[in-house]
């Protein structure tokens, strides 16, 4: 079983409201993300919530998924990542890690992802877009207790450096990997390319 855990956690600090309640074509940021994972080929969803749980919960309350609380998200991304690997049953084979503000990543982008990770058994998959590496990026669970003790500052990097003999990487053919929104100007750039090619 493939879960994907999707990061919507952060403060947005650099936004004057919550930008994954923002809108994205009809639907919030958040809307977006969460319905492409499920129309994607992963098993399962969790959404992990910090900052402005309530009004993130309220607005995804309806769709099949499980909601996750990481207490610790003011330490950084990697709490929630972290989170997220411990909330996931011992089932799970591997968990895709998915920004909760990239809406443009598309369902097919997360299951070639996926297909990969089936074909060739690699405990780390992620896409690669001109060289550059991105997001979505799915582990293996035989990783889980080494994420927990990752340095912070680092993040999940810091797994992909020590295990190279254990990462694929996906050439895909949109930028979007690499687009996530930390701004207004990233907001305003995504409104106007809004979708995967």
């Amino acid at each position: 079983m493939i879960w994907a855990i999707i990061l919507a956690a952060g403060k947005s600090e650099r936004m004057e409201r919550a930008k994954l309640l923002l809108p994205f074509g009809d639907k919030t940021i958040i809307e977006t993300v969460i319905e492409s994972v499920l129309q994607s080929n992963a098993d399962k969803v969790l959404v992990v919530l910090g900052s402005k749980r309530e009004k993130i919960e309220q607005k995804i309350k309806s769709y099949v998924i499980n909601i996750g609380f990481n207490p610790r998200f003011a330490e950084g991304m990697l709490s929630s990542v972290q989170h997220g690997f411990q909330a996931v049953p011992s089932n799970a084979r591997a968990a895709l890690v998915v920004l909760g503000d990239q809406p443009s990543v598309s369902s097919a982008t997360i299951n070639k992802i996926i297909d990969e990770f089936e074909r060739t058994k690699k405990g780390i998959v992620l896409p690669v877009y001109e060289s550059r590496r991105g997001h979505p990026i799915l582990i293996d669970m035989k990783y889980r207790d080494e994420i927990e003790h990752l340095d912070p500052e680092i993040g999940l990097r810091e797994l992909v450096h020590r295990h190279p003999e254990d990462v694929l990487e996906i050439e895909v053919d949109t930028p979007t990997i690499l687009q996530d929104i930390d701004d207004k100007d990233d907001y305003e750039e995504e409104l106007k390319g809004k979708g995967d090619v």
